[in-house]
């Protein structure tokens, strides 16, 4: 095993407080949301005040021996570039924070506040991907990271596939593992093939897997499949920390993977941390030590 963790798919927010298509999203008490005009249990019922802030997590990274987390954005949980702003400048060696933008002015505004990345909902976008050509080449003249989570989409898949040729430079993360529990599954992960600079990464697998539960074995398994389809050195663990700790707890969300004997320990390493230490180029890592349960 690798010395570092990384999580390269998670999410923050003050306050949860937008609506989709006229349906209401809403933070309420004890970690429960309005989601889409139904109240659901959006975090774990310990976080009172609707509040999933970058203390309570950096808690729970620590605790699970996680040394870095990227933080993307979605749009169900609303705009949240002001309060990563402050994240990103508070703990710059922990975070690395995503802007949301959805015009090539919004963008120039998310690097000027310091953000390293800009995340696109991409499942939820109606119009074509092409639309957002301008911001993508802006964010590959000036570096930024493009987060992007598919549509079990033929069309947009292929969309994607043009944009990561038409921008080789850009460093693009494809999320939810492909929707890996979905027939788009093996094409989104072979976008990873389309460039040098193409990542998969899997934030939701847990979700995705809910249904059978820990330890995953089908999730190790569809691990597997990708890296032979192109190769463990471009996958990356992700979370989606926190809605998927509703179910399991933080470090269940990785050490079913730790546990596998399916994988190699250099497999695991790579997976877990070290190819999104080189990719996002996160430094200064902290040296996380185990802390004995008070049960154990």
């Amino acid at each position: 095993m690798g010395k570092y963790i990384i999580d390269a798919h998670s999410h923050l927010w003050l306050k949860q407080d937008t609506s989709i298509d006229g349906k209401r999203i809403l933070s309420l008490k004890n970690g429960r949301s309005i989601f889409f005009d139904e109240e659901v249990q959006m975090l774990p019922p310990f976080m009172i005040d609707g509040q999933n802030t970058a203390e309570v997590f950096l808690s729970n990274m620590n605790y699970a021996q996680v040394g870095a987390a990227v933080v993307v954005q979605e749009i169900i949980d609303g705009c949240q570039n002001d309060y990563l702003t402050l994240v990103q400048r508070k703990y710059p060696d922990r975070f690395f924070c995503m802007g949301m933008a959805w015009s090539l002015e919004e963008a120039k505004q998310v690097a000027e506040a310091g953000l390293k990345g800009i995340a696109f909902p991409g499942h939820r976008i109606k119009e074509s991907l092409f639309s957002l050509m301008p911001v993508f080449k802006y964010m590959e003249q000036q570096g930024l990271v493009l987060s992007m989570c598919l549509a079990d989409d033929e069309k947009q898949i292929g969309e994607m596939a043009e944009i990561i040729q038409e921008c080789p430079q850009l460093k693009v993360a494809i999320g939810h593992f492909g929707m890996v529990t979905t027939p788009s599954f093996e094409q989104q992960v072979k976008l990873a093939l389309e460039g040098q600079n193409v990542m998969i990464e899997s934030g939701g697998i847990t979700w995705l897997y809910n249904s059978e539960f820990y330890p995953y074995p089908s999730a190790v398994r569809s691990i597997r499949q990708a890296a032979d389809w192109v190769g463990m050195d471009r996958l990356m663990w992700g979370s989606d920390y926190p809605r998927t700790i509703t179910a399991i707890t933080y470090r269940m969300s990785y050490d079913f993977i730790t546990k596998s004997q399916e994988l190699t320990d250099d497999e695991k390493a790579a997976f877990l941390g070290e190819n999104a230490l080189h990719f996002y180029g996160f430094k200064n890592l902290p040296d996380l030590p185990y802390i004995k349960n008070m049960s154990e």
